[in-house]
């Protein structure tokens, strides 16, 4: 039987960090996954401020995300929407804008999509 080891990382050093107009992805590599932190400041919108590092319309990134503080407005392609907030987990397919809502940043961990994220 293998051995399997343990790991453990802070974000406090995270292995990468992009930034953007009012926010920033910190990204950690674990058991051969990245994992992201987007710290979203207030006035921060992905078609605003993300869009001309990704070229697209929308976010074309599939995400899995822990939302930790603050609120994100979510609007998909086909026009359904939602908000996020503490403690929620949200699945989002391919096709979306978003915004912060609020004064607040919106701390959000994505452990799926954050690889090529403002990239």
């Amino acid at each position: 039987m293998a051995t399997q080891s343990t790991e453990h990382r802070s974000y406090a050093e995270p292995d990468e960090v992009r930034e953007f107009p009012h926010g920033r992805v910190e990204i950690v590599e674990l058991a051969g996954a990245e994992i992201g932190r987007l710290v979203l400041e207030p006035g921060w919108r992905w078609s605003v401020d993300v869009r001309p590092v990704a070229g697209t319309d929308l976010c074309e990134a599939p995400h899995m995300q822990y939302h930790v503080s603050g609120r994100l407005h979510v609007v998909m392609a086909d026009g359904s929407e939602f908000e996020a907030g503490p403690g929620d987990v949200t699945s989002l397919p391919q096709g979306h804008d978003a915004w912060v809502v609020g004064d607040e940043p919106a701390v959000v961990v994505d452990w799926y999509g954050a690889t090529d994220y403002a990239r």
